[in-house]
């Protein structure tokens, strides 16, 4: 893979680490769940992805 897609991946998951912690910062009552677990799950495995393709590296 590429090192532009490698950059593209690294900037997808911080925009999603960021959206998962403005959700967790918000009330109990305001915090949507499937958004927060679908974005936990994003993030998740997009750091997983990342971590194995430096390792691989």
């Amino acid at each position: 893979m590429s090192e532009v897609f490698l950059f593209i991946m690294v900037t997808l998951s911080m925009v999603i680490w960021v959206a998962v912690s403005r959700e967790a910062v918000k009330t109990l009552k305001e915090i949507n769940r499937w958004k927060m677990q679908t974005l936990l799950s994003a993030g998740s495995l997009s750091t997983l992805f990342i971590t194995l393709r430096f390792f691989k590296a």
